[in-house]
């Protein structure tokens, strides 16, 4: 038995999501004529209160539009010191954007509003760039999944309203902050000028993430996606793995968080494992006292494939492709290391 934890990106589309992509409408969605594009968008605007939304074939290109609409060359913006936009988008702030980063270290990828008024330069001294933008980023990647109170949103958005600053959210996996808060789209919605959410994270999609915002801000998404080289023809396949997406595997959700917090709990009480933390989502990230490289070879030989991320953090992540039985038998893997 093969059990691929490295990410909830390694799913495979399930039989009735590939029969509604061959059954898909499609079109030239560069001339806006996909008509299940055109769907997607709508909807995905609809959920979240917005009046315009983009669909956009990476998570990455979405985030770095949404900094793009939102500041000027030689700006800074605002985010934790694990976030996504800043480690692993390829440096595109400041390729795309010519915009600096200025980074909090806040708690498992969270910043407050305290953190963030304190960052913010001081708009009449020319000697530091302009801030513009404050992003974060729910649920946080590096921080293990964890999910923001909303109420310190809320407090952030303040803050934003205060300074004239545009406030993004990066929610590649908004979907699993939901579903273990029991939020809703429209409340994010209200608060955020523009939010990218992911369909090939956790809702089992092959591709494919989307940008919604009201339509002042999002005036030049088209033109911002088609420099990046996100034109697409008929993608209207793929938006309709989206739409399955976001009709069918939102409630499942909360299987993977199960999973992974009984994961959690297995991981806690072995003898070489340091500390696990907290678990709110689908992400499990633990310390161990033995060699980081062999560990993950010795449970490779095993069948079960996951990622280090250096000095003994490792990180699993639970997903659709994550069976109940290969769940079953990842635990009593786990429990005969001890043995």
């Amino acid at each position: 038995m093969i059990i691929d934890l490295r990410s909830d990106t390694v799913t495979k589309p399930t039989p009735e999501m590939l029969q509604a992509m061959m059954n898909a409408e499609i079109g030239d969605d560069v001339y806006k004529e996909d008509p299940t594009v055109n769907i997607l968008e709508k909807r995905i605007a609809k959920m979240f209160g917005k009046e315009k939304a983009c669909f956009f074939p990476s998570g990455s290109m979405a985030n770095q539009t949404a900094i793009k609409l939102h500041t000027q060359p030689g700006e800074q913006l605002i985010a934790d010191v694990y976030s996504h936009i800043f480690n692993y988008e390829g440096g595109g702030v400041s390729f795309n954007s010519g915009v600096s980063c200025k980074l909090i270290n806040g708690n498992r990828g969270k910043i407050t509003a305290v953190q963030v008024e304190s960052s913010i330069n001081p708009p009449d001294f020319y000697h530091s760039p302009v801030t513009s933008l404050v992003c974060i980023e729910n649920t946080t990647n590096k921080g293990g999944g964890a999910c923001y109170d909303f109420e310190e949103i809320k407090k952030i958005k303040k803050v934003c309203e205060n300074y004239s600053l545009g406030y993004h959210l990066d929610g590649a996996r908004l979907w699993n902050a939901m579903a273990a808060k029991g939020e809703s789209a429209q409340q994010y919605g209200e608060v955020f000028d523009t939010i990218s959410v992911c369909l090939s994270k956790g809702l089992g999609a092959p591709l494919g993430s989307v940008l919604v915002g009201d339509a002042e801000i999002m005036e030049n998404v088209i033109r911002i996606r088609k420099v990046l080289g996100g034109g697409m023809r008929q993608i209207g396949y793929v938006a309709a793995a989206g739409l399955f997406a976001i009709e069918n595997n939102l409630d499942r959700l909360k299987e993977d968080h199960r999973r992974a917090r009984e994961i959690g709990e297995v991981l806690a009480s072995l003898s070489f494992v340091i500390n696990v933390e907290p678990i709110e989502t689908n992400i499990i990230i633990f310390y161990i006292d033995k060699e980081e490289p062999e560990f993950i070879s010795e449970m490779a030989t095993k069948g079960v494939h996951f990622f280090g991320m250096g000095e003994g953090k490792l990180r699993l992540v639970t997903h659709m492709g994550y069976t109940q039985e290969m769940h079953v038998h990842f635990l009593q893997l786990l429990r005969s290391l001890d043995s």
